[in-house]
């Protein structure tokens, strides 16, 4: 079956760990989602995505998964998800869940078995390679910083993890493999999940004869995401998913697809529906990398807006009438929103988070909100790398600024500070008493020292927050066919302080006008002629667009 609701949907991303305690070990679980199941309800959110909650050892905070049908005892227990599914569902909302299966942990019971000898049932369920002249079999990096491969002495060959060392690939050539990974997805269709976010999905298909990858200059290891993003036999494996499991089922499907260009995400959200419904692409995330490519992603170099709006238009043109987007600003692997693409600065933070939340939310595609975006929750500026918890910043420290020494200690943490994707794991902030309301035990991770300002108790008490606008956000999608399926016309790509787009549909226009600057600007696009004007981040009106000001405006 082919379903389409994806496309009227708004998604809510929950990070568990980060969510709601319930049971007083300051950790969040299953049952702390259910508490809040009315303020998700009353935000109009269509469906709840919950990043895994499968049981794993945590080495990548559940991304390395250790058994597939049981739940992490940290967040309950089965009858507590079941309980919880029941519960969403009654509210009218949906579940979507973390499909992870390009890697597994190495607790899991495949590896454990595959890695004790090279004709044992598991043997091939993984990528194994002899060494080459001693090391190890091509040049690829990981990820998490350092070599992509691991030598274990019982099989005398190395196995490769694009991740951690705990997180080795599956072998997706193997179909007993693809076979396992179907059979697991239907265990959790069955009980009712409505779809899957797939984690990393364009990596599963590794290049024929696993070729060295370009290195960077002055690096050590090979850039490995150029060579194993959309592999060779990736559309097959999607297809053959699509035809066993994701077909039979009324339900939504996005992959996360680092390196993906518009082109390979046609293929991919083709509106035969053989394949996704969606992908996560990395174009507008990824901008403003370090200038030296050693150091990736880690960086304080603010964003170009022109940069930026080529980013996210180039994929609302592309995919207009042949694919279909997913929109967002920030996840659990990317700093806060309104912290990374505008300005956390206490006098305009909440009229920027409002401005980014217009920006997107009037896009052609399907919204994802993730958690605290909804109240401009900001960036941490976490003080000491002791304070940090994710395994990307304290690998790239150790190797960099410990061993190499090619960074100033003080220069990459103002880089982490900017971009480490702790910034968006902090706990959620629902109020300014004891631990923000996240949890009365001691929380897993240290909270934001902003929550005494910014938390939805305040959110909810004051009719101008950025909650209400999220709010309205939402319910103006939801009432506008032009907002969910008109298509989309960049103005002014150059403007290097307002980003000014329209769309139309059915004769009708939208113009949506946002000023990504703290100075007053004036701009004329014909607005003073509109119908009406459809949402605005101040309350009164005026002839020039004031910092950080937003407005969308419709002629019918």
């Amino acid at each position: 079956m082919t379903s389409t609701w994806f496309k009227d949907s708004v998604i809510y991303q929950i990070y568990p760990m980060s969510f709601q305690d319930s049971n007083h070990d300051g950790i969040g679980d299953l049952n702390g989602i259910r508490q809040r199941l009315p303020y998700l309800k009353d935000l109009g959110v269509d469906v709840l995505w919950l990043n895994p909650i499968y049981k794993s050892p945590n080495i990548d905070n559940g991304y390395d998964i250790a058994d597939y049908e049981s739940i992490n005892p940290d967040y309950g227990t089965m009858e507590d998800f079941n309980n919880l599914l029941a519960d969403i569902h009654a509210h009218g909302m949906k579940l979507l869940m973390d499909l992870v299966v390009n890697h597994t942990s190495d607790q899991h019971k495949w590896f454990q078995e595959s890695k004790k000898s090279k004709d044992n049932p598991y043997s091939d369920y993984y990528i194994w390679r002899d060494p080459v002249d001693g090391h190890a079999p091509n040049n690829w990096g990981s990820y998490f910083s350092g070599s992509a491969w691991t030598f274990v002495p019982e099989r005398g060959q190395y196995y490769l993890h694009l991740f951690a060392k705990e997180q080795p690939d599956l072998n997706w050539e193997n179909p007993e493999v693809r076979q396992q990974i179907y059979k697991l997805m239907k265990f959790w269709l069955d009980k009712g999940v409505n779809g899957f976010r797939m984690d990393v999905i364009n990596l599963i298909s590794k290049p024929i004869g696993l070729p060295d990858a370009k290195v960077p200059e002055g690096g050590r290891y090979g850039n490995v995401e150029p060579i194993v993003a959309d592999g060779p036999r990736l559309n097959e494996f999607l297809q053959e998913m699509n035809q066993e499991v994701l077909s039979k089922y009324d339900m939504m499907t996005v992959g996360e697809m680092p390196g993906s260009t518009p082109e390979d995400a046609m293929q991919y959200t083709n509106l035969e529906g053989t394949e996704l419904n969606m992908v996560f692409q990395f174009q507008h995330v990824n901008l403003s990398p370090n200038k030296d490519p050693r150091f990736g992603k880690f960086s304080d170099e603010k964003i170009k807006l022109p940069e930026l709006k080529q980013a996210l238009s180039v994929w609302q043109e592309k995919l207009d009438g042949k694919g279909w987007n997913s929109l967002y600003w920030n996840n659990h692997d990317q700093p806060r929103a309104v912290s990374r693409f505008a300005t956390d600065d206490p006098e305009y933070r909440v009229r920027a988070a409002k401005m980014i939340g217009t920006t997107l939310h009037f896009m052609q595609g399907t919204p994802f909100v993730y958690e605290g975006e909804e109240i401009g929750m900001t960036n941490n500026h976490f003080a000491k790398v002791s304070e940090y918890e994710d395994l990307e910043v304290l690998n790239m420290y150790h190797d960099v600024v410990d061993t190499q020494h090619i960074v100033d200690p003080d220069q990459f943490m103002k880089w982490i500070a900017d971009r480490s994707r702790d910034n968006a794991r902090t706990p959620m902030q629902w109020d300014d008493g004891k631990n923000a309301g996240f949890t009365d035990a001691t929380p897993w991770y240290q909270l934001n020292p902003n929550y005494p300002e910014i938390n939805v108790k305040r959110a909810l008490e004051d009719k101008d927050s950025v909650y209400y606008y999220y709010q309205k956000l939402i319910k103006l999608r939801h009432n506008s066919e032009l907002i969910r399926y008109g298509t989309y016309e960049l103005l002014d790509s150059d403007d290097i302080e307002v980003f000014a787009y329209k769309r139309h549909y059915n004769g009708q226009t939208l113009l949506v006008i946002s000023n990504f600057t703290a100075k007053e600007v004036s701009r004329d696009y014909g607005q003073a002629n509109a119908d009406e004007l459809l949402i605005s981040n101040y309350a009164d009106q005026a002839d020039n667009f004031r910092p950080y000001e937003t407005r969308a405006y419709l002629f019918k």
